[in-house]
């Protein structure tokens, strides 16, 4: 199973997710949509599993939870912003969420992929969205197998001189 990780889109849906998303079987949004345009727009690509960001308004917050649990392909996955941790580090999230295999988390708009405690996936995508701290835009994949840990990658959207 093929997943496509997505945070911090703030409204900007940019073209090029439409490109890296095309093969995935299931998206994960970490927070910081924007309109509910956004996750219908993700949702013509693949099923979507998000949960709602700090700056996000009241109609998302009742479309959407803070925290999301979903079991893909064997592994169990949460998906949370991560702000209620202030600035959240992957050690934090894994602290909070003992029992997930795989974290999602936005908030910091700085990309990271690492493993926790030698078996626990932890992904922030960095911000999909307008770009902050001269970082580029950027998006995430998982590849899940049965039995096998995930692999993961981060892509950038932008490069680091501009849009």
């Amino acid at each position: 199973m093929r997943l496509g990780v997505i945070a911090d889109t703030h409204g900007l849906l940019r073209p090029q997710v439409f490109e890296v998303f095309r093969e995935v079987d299931h998206i994960l949004h970490g927070g910081d949509v924007g309109p509910p345009s956004i996750l219908d727009q993700l949702a013509a690509i693949a099923p979507v599993t998000a949960v709602y960001g700090n700056t996000d308004g009241w109609d998302m917050r009742g479309r959407l939870p803070r925290v999301a649990t979903v079991a893909l392909d064997g592994f169990e996955i949460v998906v949370t912003h991560g702000d209620q941790l202030g600035t959240p580090t992957p050690d934090q999230l894994h602290a909070l969420f003992p029992r997930a295999e795989i974290i999602v988390f936005g908030h910091t708009h700085r990309p990271v992929l690492t493993l926790v405690d030698v078996v626990v996936t932890v992904m922030n995508p960095g911000g999909a969205g307008p770009r902050r701290f001269g970082l580029p835009a950027s998006v995430g994949l998982l590849e899940l197998e049965p039995g096998i840990p995930p692999r993961g990658r981060l892509v950038p959207l932008t490069s680091f001189e501009g849009e």
